[in-house]
């Protein structure tokens, strides 16, 4: 296991119904084949040893034993191999016969999973041949030569490198409490599902929500191999269905009706399971009396694959996909902060809303969510006064956006030029303009923050805040100046998902004079626009220039705040996003991700203490920097063993 992420596979293999010499060199082939990719469990389908349509062919000894000298035959041929197989196979045990999931590993049957619930209805008649879990008295039985316990007590298998699952078998999964329940609760990171379920009209979208729900319910790795091709036809058709989840998201799909066998592989990224499974008190207090019988798996020698990403890693994971989950994505963020801003005005009898109006992006999208709230509560947009305050780097093309675009909307639109008022504070203050230092630019900001509380005092309404996610994460806002106001919509939106919203509004809701101006303030250099502009007008102080592009370090926010993970993993893993595969995103060399990565390290520890006094503003997603909500950090921790970290990265 590296970075915390295990390999795994689902197989779907060529079978002959009772013909279990084929069935045994089939399995073996793509065991063979798994371990050759650094696959460290690979399951197969249920009875895959003698087929799961042998019918009464199950009550006759000659299967059965054909069945177990097919396993020792398997653990014969596995017992070099360090991946761990997952075989269905019969099972007797005294008088029952049992629905049996045998785990194997370098030549030795670590243990045996009996079938808890049987489909006996419709198409199904499994207690014409097998007994169930519940009905077994616990007992020690010799199966191809290895002594094993067989219960229907919860077990579960544990990897060389601490990795913990458990096995349930097809029906099991459809009962009202699954096994794989209890399994979860008892410290499984990833269940294996033996199944056999035949397709019939709208069972394999069923089948896939079932999963993805059972996947999320109990915030672990899910992975399911189902008969396919070679299993009879006589009633019922297999498809082949071998599926691979991580809490809730699919990471691997076979081909359904393949007539070719199949080996799907992904990994599954158990440090994040774990994770999310401290985080989520409602687990923590669930699995307090779950308990299972542990089998360690055998050490494993020093792996000789090179570890690879086999899964797709998002370079963009606040950004939705597809045209359909963007669009519905982004209206129902716009409607969570508008319904925010829109309870506040209600609850303060507020009927006026002041904000900065820069002709950026962050303020541009609170403007939009104000003019929604204004509309939605039957006010009078002009109770709206968006004000723009030019300053030392104002731009032609910033300020006449702002004014057009507040023009079409139809606010009250004022311009306070904030240059006097600031020159009079440098000769306060004894600062020499022509040094354009943090001095300089924060007496803009908090000038320009200044007028916007004093105007709210006079006409009786709330500052709209306009600073967004990534910027508080970076720190990248002014203390005491764009960092405060008095309801912040943005708050919980990262810089690579604002400008979707904006292109939203743009393409959605605007007419087209203001969708032009929309458009061009999506294509304006990200900058606050404090230090003056060259001698053509053009913004010499571009935002991701000082900071970092913005999709590096809306990446390095997410994996670090959301999952925990340490710098090394997030690395690797921003290596692989951003290596060139997505053409959605830019193409980042190690040197630069490294150096983005420790940026965001410093700044993050470094700049608490302006996330420890933010004002009010919704979440919308899974983040939130709010104090009172998802983060509290002290000020004052040390970054130390991140920055360390960072220092030793390859």
């Amino acid at each position: 296991m590296k970075y915390g992420f295990i390999t795994v596979a689902a197989a779907v293999p060529a079978v002959k119904v009772a013909d279990t010499g084929y069935n045994v060199k089939e399995i073996e082939r793509q065991i063979v084949e798994a371990d050759g990719l650094g696959v460290e469990i690979v399951c197969f389908p249920e009875l895959c040893l003698t087929g799961y349509s042998c019918q009464d062919l199950f009550h006759g000894q000659l299967l059965l034993d054909e069945a177990e000298a097919a396993l020792i035959q398997l653990l014969s041929s596995t017992r070099k191999l360090d991946v761990i197989s997952i075989v269905g196979m019969p099972v007797s045990v005294g008088g029952l016969l049992l629905n049996c999931a045998a785990v194997i590993q370098h030549g030795v049957l670590l243990g045996i999973v009996p079938k808890t619930y049987l489909p006996n209805y419709g198409e199904f008649y499994e207690k014409r041949w097998f007994a169930s879990a519940q009905d077994l008295n616990p007992a020690e039985i010799y199966l191809a030569g290895n002594l094993v316990k067989v219960s229907s007590e919860c077990q579960l298998f544990v990897t060389a490198g601490g990795v913990k699952f458990g096995v349930e078998i097809c029906e099991d999964v459809w009962a009202p409490i699954p096994p794989s329940n209890h399994l979860a609760l008892a410290g499984a990171d990833i269940i294996f599902n033996v199944s056999a379920s035949d397709e019939l009209i709208g069972k394999h979208a069923y089948l896939k929500s079932l999963l993805a729900q059972q996947s999320a319910r109990t915030i672990s790795g899910y992975v399911y191999s189902s008969c396919g091709f070679g299993e009879s036809t006589q009633d019922v058709v297999y498809g082949g269905n071998a599926m691979i989840f991580e809490n809730g998201q699919m990471l691997a799909e076979a081909e359904r009706f393949s007539y070719r066998p199949q080996l799907k592989v992904s990994q599954i990224d158990v440090e994040r399971l774990r994770t999310e499974r401290r985080m989520n008190t409602t687990f923590v207090n669930a699995q307090r009396s779950a308990t299972a019988v542990c089998v360690a798996a055998k050490p494993v020698g020093e792996s000789v694959h090179e570890f690879r990403f086999l899964r797709n890693i998002d370079p963009l994971p606040f950004v939705p996909k597809g045209k359909d989950d963007m669009a519905a994505r982004c209206e129902e963020i716009l409607q969570i902060q508008t319904a925010g801003l829109a309870k506040r005005l209600h609850h303060t009898g507020s009927k006026r809303i002041v904000i900065g109006i820069s002709g950026g992006l962050d303020s541009t999208l609170a403007l939009l969510v104000c003019v929604r709230a204004f509309d939605r509560l039957n006010l009078d947009r002009r109770g709206i006064v968006g004000v723009t305050m030019p300053g030392f780097g104002t731009t032609g093309r910033t300020r006449n956006n702002a004014v057009r675009l507040m023009g079409f909307l139809g606010v009250t639109s004022e311009e306070i030029n904030i240059s006097k008022s600031v020159m009079q504070h440098f000769e306060d203050i004894g600062q020499d303009p022509s040094n354009h230092d943090v001095t300089y630019e924060n007496s803009q900001a908090r000038e320009r923050m200044q007028i916007l509380m004093d105007l709210s005092n006079k006409l009786g309404g709330l500052v709209v805040g306009t600073g967004d996610l990534s910027e508080l994460a970076l720190g990248w806002a002014t203390y005491n100046g764009d960092h405060m106001s008095m309801y912040g919509v943005n708050a919980g939106i990262p810089k690579t998902l604002i400008r979707h919203l904006v292109r939203y509004v743009a393409d959605n809701d605007a007419d087209p004079q203001s969708k032009a101006t929309l458009l061009d303030i999506i294509d304006t250099p990200i900058s606050p626009e404090l230090v003056p502009a060259d001698e053509q007008g053009n913004i010499l102080q571009k935002t991701e220039d000082l900071v970092g592009p913005y999709e590096l370090h809306d990446f390095f926010l997410y994996y670090f705040l959301r999952h925990g993970f340490r710098p090394s993993k997030i690395y690797a893993m921003a290596c692989e996003a951003f290596g060139g595969k997505h053409p959605e995103a830019c193409t980042y060399g190690a040197d630069t991700i490294r150096h983005w990565l420790k940026t965001f390290c410093r700044r993050f520890f470094n700049q608490q203490f302006k996330r420890s006094c933010l004002p009010d503003g919704p979440k919308v997603g899974s983040i939130s920097l709010s104090p009172r909500g998802d983060w509290r950090m002290p000020s004052d921790a040390s970054s130390a063993i991140w920055m360390k970290e960072c220092d030793e990265l390859d």
